[in-house]
């Protein structure tokens, strides 16, 4: 079983290690605490457990130690293409004293515009897609800010980036600033304007390379490479005609008509944002240290499995190895430690009525 995350000072004789085992059935069935109190021997009740989580506030902390173990060894040490997004997860309500900062807004999603927001760095390596860091963004913070500081979370691991994916929700002069800091990029630029902007980029029937000065009222103007790659429906959807695709590219030796491709191999990570939800918390609770834990439990859960995939599901053979997906999903995995830790916390097998009196 992993490690617990982070220490936590218990009373009443129940230990953290106990705890974080509780946390782990309640993940690896995708339930709520309540409900595992109530079924298992040996449990604080509900309000019990969160009397204990609700002690966390050390928001820093957990980030930094959350994602740090359980990674396969090949990924410590090495260089990486990664890839940087935010997970919106819908709040509800309003907002108190402690909630306000960690209020996300953005478009309208699930009936609300208020949001927490997790983002995350992610490594893109055939068997070994796994999460790095996980950050809880403030409502204040720029978007500059949140890429460094998962940047800064590759440091520990030694990992180094050889190229980094962003999502069209970064594009901004700020962010194409980054420059300076010498790392490979790739970002979709946002398609603005009727005539003018990015809009006049698309012309002509072939892929071309070009360079755009993007101008922002509050931060200036940064000139930057465009590749702008062109591209037939060819009938797909019930489209035909041209499609355009318009990148921002820094420092990328990738042939021209292979940006796209490349680019697609981002998207692992919003797979694993709908993967991490196989086994995240459900919970309705607003403390943002405990939503970012269990979020980032959801995350350790999933470079668990894929940490057994690749040192133990596999067979060495010319050529790479040869990994069993297939004989080990991430379900079974769940099921294993749902057993594990019930057969130190037995089901509760009789119902005791209330008494009238």
């Amino acid at each position: 079983m992993p490690d617990p995350p982070l220490p936590i000072e218990m009373e009443g004789g129940y230990s953290p290690q106990e705890l974080f085992e509780t946390l782990l059935r309640v993940a690896s069935r995708g339930d709520s605490i309540e409900h595992t109190a109530k079924c298992l021997e040996g449990l604080p009740t509900g309000n019990g457990i969160r009397y204990h989580l609700n002690k966390l506030v050390d928001m820093s902390t957990l980030e930094e130690q959350a994602l740090q173990s359980q990674i396969p060894p090949k990924v410590s040490n090495g260089k990486h293409r990664v890839a940087i997004d935010l997970n919106l997860l819908p709040y509800y309500g309003n907002a108190s004293e402690v909630e306000d900062p960690y209020i996300y807004r953005s478009q309208a999603k699930s009936g609300t515009t208020s949001f927490f927001a997790y983002a995350t760095i992610y490594v893109i390596s055939r068997n070994q897609r796994v999460t790095l860091g996980i950050h809880a963004v403030s409502c204040r913070e720029t978007l500059v800010a949140t890429v460094t500081y998962l940047l800064a979370m590759l440091y520990p691991l030694q990992v180094r980036v050889k190229r980094l994916y962003l999502d069209r929700g970064f594009y901004s002069v700020p962010v194409i600033r980054l420059q300076t800091l010498n790392i490979p990029f790739i970002m979709p630029a946002v398609i603005r304007g009727k005539i003018a902007g990015t809009r006049q980029l698309l012309v002509g029937h072939k892929s071309y390379v070009t360079r755009y000065t993007l101008n922002s009222p509050h931060y200036g103007s940064v000139t930057c490479q465009m590749r702008v790659i062109c591209t037939y429906h060819k009938g797909f959807k019930g489209q035909h005609g041209i499609h355009y695709f318009v990148y921002v590219v820094y420092r990328v030796k990738v042939s021209l008509h292979q940006i796209h491709h490349h680019y697609r191999e981002r998207f692992g990570i919003e797979t694993s944002y709908r993967i991490k939800n196989y086994c995240r918390i459900r919970t309705s609770t607003k403390h943002p240290a405990v939503r970012l834990l269990f979020v980032a439990l959801a995350f350790i859960l999933v470079n668990l499995w894929i940490y057994l995939l690749w040192c133990f599901v596999i067979r060495s053979r010319r050529g790479g190895r040869l990994v069993y997906r297939e004989l080990f999903n991430l379900k079974t995995m769940l099921e294993f430690l749902s057993h594990a830790v019930e057969r130190q916390f037995p089901f509760i097998t009789i119902i005791y009525l209330p008494s009238l009196e």
